[in-house]
């Protein structure tokens, strides 16, 4: 029999961008092609919907939404934020993620702020999102001079509408220099693999919310995307890469938080378990990262667990080989336990006195 887990967080992606750069076009399309994943949505500021992604008969974007299935979303404020996450997170909504749309004119980083802040046990923080317009990009930096310090705080950028952009190759190579280490992802009419941004396909074995076995298998572990396994939909040249590393050999924790400090540009998210052997026999440690911002949940072993590390990298533009290399040099001649090779690692864990609090993701005043 399985020991008992606390049930896995549900990741609250901030998707913002300014008027016209294509923020719902995009949700719309990550909701048909979610794989199977039910996505949470509170749009615009106004309302919060669950939403069945195999099933929305209706569009997205009015202050009230009536769906297929008879859902109404309501006029709410930011104040109200965490009622609708409670609303969302329940286990009987079965929802796999939340989306929180912003308005266009909306400030992200306090919509980053209020999820950083909310107490609710049943989210994470699951990264800013910010997608600009390629064909305007000049004109609204002369209108909205704020957008440099949006795209610095930033996990992902998408960079939409390259199609008009005239000098697309030089609109994404200026995106690049205004981000503080994110992946910054061509794309036309929002279309973006949703595995970039969230897990699709819940299985009941998880790596935050899909199962080691079956990502490995739809990425052949290389960086492939296994565009062939997405059955009738075309594949989706978003350019990412993934990672897939196992190891048997317990992972020595000061290496592994030195690499997980330096963690590459365009390095979006890490997820997993993680086996620190003699430091902490008790434990296998859940990881949750998303651009800057990093947490790990220590879990108790089960009885019949191999213990085993298992992690799955997802970004653009990184080095996936060069990345093994370094996860594998964490195993290498391990260093004996001491009893402070852990202190790195539970800085990072929810509710010790160190935890790093909104300034971690560079939010403080």
């Amino acid at each position: 029999m399985r020991n008992s887990r606390a049930p896995q967080q549900i990741p609250v992606v901030v998707l913002a961008g300014f008027l016209g750069s294509g923020k719902t076009t995009l949700l719309n399309h990550l909701l048909h092609r979610s794989g199977g994943s039910r996505i949470g949505a509170i749009v615009n500021d106004f309302g919060a919907i669950e939403i069945d992604a195999m099933a929305v008969a209706g569009a997205l974007g009015d202050s009230t939404v009536s769906l297929g299935n008879g859902c109404l979303c309501c006029a709410v404020d930011g104040s109200e934020l965490d009622v609708y996450l409670d609303r969302l997170a329940a286990p009987a909504a079965g929802v796999d993620v939340i989306v929180i749309e912003a308005s266009g004119l909306a400030e992200p980083q306090e919509l980053v702020r209020m999820v950083l802040a909310s107490e609710h046990p049943g989210v994470v923080y699951g990264g800013l999102v910010e997608v600009v317009d390629a064909a305007e990009f000049d004109g609204t930096r002369a209108r909205h001079p704020e957008i440099d310090r949006h795209l610095a705080l930033a996990d992902l950028v998408v960079v939409n509408k390259l199609d008009r952009a005239p000098d697309a190759d030089r609109v994404l190579g200026l995106v690049r220099s205004l981000t503080d280490r994110a992946a910054v992802v061509p794309a036309t009419y929002g279309r973006i693999d949703p595995e970039f941004l969230f897990d699709c396909r819940p299985s009941e074995e998880r790596v935050g919310q899909l199962s080691f076995d079956d990502l490995h298998d739809r990425t052949g572990g290389d960086g492939d995307h296994g565009g062939a396994s997405h059955g009738a939909h075309p594949h989706l040249h978003t350019g990412y890469d993934s990672l897939s590393f196992t190891s048997d050999v317990p992972v020595e924790p000061r290496r592994l938080m030195r690499f997980l400090d330096s963690r590459p540009e365009g390095l979006y998210r890490i997820k997993g378990y993680v086996d620190f052997g003699p430091h902490d026999p008790l434990n296998r440690y859940a990881v949750h990262a998303v651009g800057r911002f990093l947490r790990f949940y220590p879990e108790p072993w089960t009885p019949a667990e191999v213990r085993r590390t298992q992690l799955v990298l997802i970004g653009s533009g990184t080095d996936t080989d060069a990345l093994g290399r370094e996860l594998q040099a964490c195993t290498d001649d391990a260093p004996h336990a001491d009893e402070h090779g852990m202190w790195g690692v539970l800085r990072y864990v929810p509710g010790s006195e160190e935890e790093p609090g909104t300034e971690a993701h560079g939010l403080g005043e």
